[in-house]
């Protein structure tokens, strides 16, 4: 939330069910995405949890169905660095499953070291930015057969203080540590602004 939206958050707005409709989010073994993944169960949504690791995806998953009661939690196993697995999954899933109402993009990497993947791709730009394009696009045809259905994206506060190298997405040109410590001295962003108070949509 901005500034300005928090004003205008009302708890009361979360109090509602999600019988019926399903959701999908990586990296949903932790964080963020387990938080989300326990929300969306509790208030009967059916939860698809994309994980790397099946030992903490199933382990989590178990944690969820205990507290939240809702049996409808289901555990895939892919390595979102590994994008034409990425692909592969998602022409399954559309095969195997009549709609998906929300994709939750959560997962994502900071590797210090560069490390290719299979594919040859520099894995931080694999896993958060590629495999996330290739992931939502394949799955937006499903989506669109669902009623009001949502695309979110988890990012991070990291993209004030980086620019895009567009020449350069691989990371093969300088020093590579996977931080963004590195690129501070020569930040544009002037440091945090309070926005405008706006209204809230109706």
């Amino acid at each position: 939330l901005t500034l300005s939206q928090k004003w205008y958050f009302e708890a009361k707005d979360l109090d509602l069910s999600v019988v019926g409709r399903s959701f999908m989010i990586t990296g949903a073994n932790r964080g963020i995405g387990r938080a989300a993944a326990l929300a969306i169960a509790k208030k009967g949504g059916t939860v698809h949890m994309v994980c790397r690791d099946r030992d903490r995806a199933e382990e989590a998953r178990a944690a969820i169905v205990h507290e939240s009661g809702n049996t409808e939690v289901f555990v895939h196993v892919v390595d979102l660095s590994q994008t034409g697995r990425v692909w592969q999954f998602a022409q399954d899933f559309v095969k195997q499953h009549s709609s998906l109402s929300v994709l939750i993009n959560n997962a994502g990497c900071m590797l210090h070291q560069r490390e290719l993947n299979a594919e040859g791709l520099e894995k931080n730009f694999a896993t958060n930015t590629l495999g996330v394009y290739v992931l939502t696009q394949s799955l937006i045809p499903l989506l669109q057969k669902s009623r009001d259905p949502r695309v979110i994206t988890v990012s991070s506060g990291a993209m004030l203080v980086q620019r895009l190298q567009s020449d350069d997405l691989q990371s093969q040109k300088g020093p590579f540590d996977g931080t963004v410590g590195r690129f501070l001295p020569t930040c544009p962003w002037p440091g945090p602004a309070v926005l405008p108070r706006t209204s809230r949509a109706s």
